[in-house]
């Protein structure tokens, strides 16, 4: 099985150029920069040859911050191997938050439709067999992390080969300067579709039980006062049942003035004609893929505006990716109220 899933890992190049980030600082207030990343740290056999593109992504992530360019927050998914956890410290990255380890579990009730749906698991899908791998998240921060909740997904919301992997949830919230609130990030990596190797009914009614625990686990760990930015693959592509699941999801988001999750910032600074990088090829191939999104939240009293957005890790000058996805990078200002 686990050489069958090999065939959907093809090492990348190694070639991979930033794409005009601006100057940053740690110091600077009131503003915030925020990537995701899936890095395809899958481990072996499930794909081969990619020490060196992981090696590569935080070697790249480290002549960034040499610039002064690097973003404050990296939230990493398939982050599963060693090599592929290294990259926050390769690239200088004082805090990092790990997500639910492979033992980690969720007690909760399960209806009779959910032990329907376990009971019809395949083995050879790899649903029967257990966790093999953690949940492959990762936050990597600039700044301190004084609060931190994980959450793995229950057992029996999982399809197909996903289920080897313990998927869940990661929240941290971290003190930015000037800014009165700690600010919270959220990452995860939602069940994928065809990759999953079942049938899209079975991996639609996992994704809608992942959709519901996030939305369950956001309205029980997110603290109102704070802003929100979730940040990482949610898989949701443009399907549209999934699609109504998880943006319906994220509307219904909502703190207790009201202000729900429905901006997203790729989006937002792509209705910004002056900013190129949200123009460009890679930024519209993001959007219309569908995988990866940073959706984001005002807090009570401080306010989030996504101001530029870039792609340090795509095509962009010819360069080829060193993942099946591309990293792109979304400025915020926070203002307050």
């Amino acid at each position: 099985m686990l050489v069958a899933l090999s065939l959907l890992g093809i090492s990348p190049s190694l070639r991979s150029q930033p794409f005009d980030l601006k100057q940053n600082s740690a110091g600077a207030a009131d503003t915030l920069s925020v990537m995701t990343y899936n890095v395809k740290g899958l481990p072996w056999p499930v794909a081969w040859g990619r020490d060196g593109a992981l090696d590569a992504i935080g070697q790249r992530l480290g002549q960034l911050r040499l610039r002064g360019r690097q973003p404050h927050i990296v939230a990493l998914q398939e982050a599963f191997t060693d090599e592929a956890k290294a990259i926050g410290q390769a690239a200088g990255y004082t805090h990092i938050a790990t997500g639910p380890s492979a033992e980690m579990h969720e007690d909760g009730p399960v209806s009779v439709d959910d032990r329907r749906f376990a009971a019809a698991g395949s083995w050879i899908k790899g649903e029967t067999q257990g966790k093999f791998v953690d949940s492959g998240l990762q936050i990597l921060s600039d700044y301190p992390i004084v609060r931190m909740r994980r959450a793995a997904f229950p057992n029996f919301a999982c399809a197909g080969y996903d289920c080897l992997a313990n998927k869940g949830i990661l929240l941290i919230a971290v003190t930015v300067p000037g800014v009165r609130v700690p600010v919270e990030i959220l990452t995860t990596h939602l069940n994928s579709r065809h990759a999953s190797g079942v049938s899209d009914d079975r991996s639609l009614y996992a994704y809608q039980r992942q959709v519901e625990f996030l939305s369950r686990f956001v309205a029980t760990n997110h603290d109102p006062a704070s802003p929100l930015i979730m940040a990482g693959d949610f898989n949701m592509g443009p399907r549209p049942s999934r699609r109504s699941l998880l943006l319906g999801s994220v509307r219904g988001m909502s703190n207790d003035r009201g202000r729900a999750i429905v901006r997203d910032g790729l989006s937002s600074c792509l209705s910004n004609p002056a900013d190129r990088i949200a123009q460009s090829a890679d930024a519209r191939w993001i959007l219309k893929r569908g995988r990866d999104w940073q959706f984001m939240s005002d807090g009570e009293h401080v306010g989030l505006k996504a101001t530029h957005a870039a792609v340090p890790f795509g095509r962009a000058g010819g360069a080829e990716m060193l993942s099946d996805h591309m990293g792109f990078s979304v400025d915020y200002q926070l203002n307050h109220s």
